[in-house]
């Protein structure tokens, strides 16, 4: 009896412990989200109940995750489709924009509704950077970094937290998976 409650009790823990993983992994939706029209404001209250602590941490908290992660092996083999923002749903992003740069981290060198994403001045930890930010909800995306050399047609970088996006395949029948080309610097 007491090694079923014991082998009980470890399962739970395990089925607990991969939800939880499984939460703070880059969501992917069937369909494209409604766009939010105005200004997205909700107390840390209201956040924490739609977000996972991750998402928490990045998006309000303004924290990073690790790089060359769980997410990030999720964002390298996404094939065509759109990028938003997983606390309020605004379209930041697109599959054509997107580009290997070796980071760790997402990247695209250009936003494409850039009516949906701002930028500010970041001088935390001792550095200067440009931070990035939804501008429906304030959330905290990542940095853009300029002049770095990549073969874009921008020669940005937006470097990005990938628990903070919601990816949408194509509505076309998904192609299959691809590896993206690293783009090289100049």
């Amino acid at each position: 009896m007491k090694a079923a409650l014991m082998l009980a009790a470890a399962l739970t823990l395990c089925a607990c412990s991969a939800e939880e993983k499984k939460k703070t992994v880059m969501e992917t939706a069937d369909k494209a989200p409604e766009q939010p029209t105005a200004k997205v404001e909700k107390t840390d209250q209201e956040w924490k109940k739609i977000l996972t602590p991750e998402q928490y941490r990045i998006l309000r908290q303004a924290g990073t995750e690790r790089a060359h992660g769980e997410v990030y092996k999720e964002f390298k083999h996404q094939g065509e489709g759109t990028y938003y923002c997983g606390g309020c749903n605004a379209e930041l992003f697109t599959s054509k924009e997107k580009f290997d740069s070796g980071c760790g981290w997402p990247s695209f060198y250009d936003p494409s509704k850039a009516k949906n994403v701002v930028t500010r001045d970041d001088f935390s930890g001792g550095m200067v950077r440009t931070e990035v930010l939804c501008a429906k909800c304030d959330g905290h995306l990542g940095h853009v970094f300029k002049g770095e050399g990549f073969d874009t047609p921008t020669d940005k970088r937006y470097c990005i937290n990938g628990v903070a996006l919601k990816f949408v395949p194509a509505a076309a029948a998904p192609a299959p998976a691809k590896e993206e080309p690293k783009v090289e610097k100049k």
